[in-house]
């Protein structure tokens, strides 16, 4: 699928198994953000919405003002950070890579890339919208 060039319709109907809508308040810096310290891919980008990949995975970025008459918008709170309790693994991303990445882009770091007990060494990463993101590898 041609991710640049899809229509809506085209792309809602395209849709499968669970899907992730993160709202964010600039579109733009989301996107410069998951490129620059993961390696995504933006498609589409507009100041209200933009396509995002990872590996074969996607998900979507909408703005708040898109949300204008939906019953979600009235839950988000006034002050960050919005993403509390979210976690989004990134299985297929080096913790240490994308830590440097975000430390370089300012990005807060809640915790430094370490080896866990589950088998994994993963970092959790904060975004400007309260996201975090947890860059994830196998042990080696």
């Amino acid at each position: 699928m041609d991710y640049d060039t899809i229509d809506a319709d085209g792309f809602g109907r395209s849709l499968r198994g669970i899907g992730l809508n993160l709202l964010v308040r600039d579109v733009k810096a989301e996107c410069a953000f998951l490129e620059t310290v993961f390696g995504m891919a933006s498609h589409q980008v507009t100041a209200d919405f933009a396509i995002v990949t990872y590996g074969n995975q996607v998900f979507q970025l909408h703005s708040d003002g898109t949300y204008h008459a939906h019953p979600l918008l009235g839950l988000l709170p006034e002050s960050p950070p919005r993403g509390a309790g979210v976690e989004i693994h990134l299985y297929d991303s080096d913790p240490d890579a994308a830590t440097r990445r975000a430390e370089a882009q300012g990005a807060m770091v809640l915790q430094p890339p370490a080896d866990k007990p589950h088998g994994l060494r993963e970092a959790y990463i904060l975004c400007e919208n309260g996201y975090a993101w947890v860059p994830s590898r196998p042990k080696d």
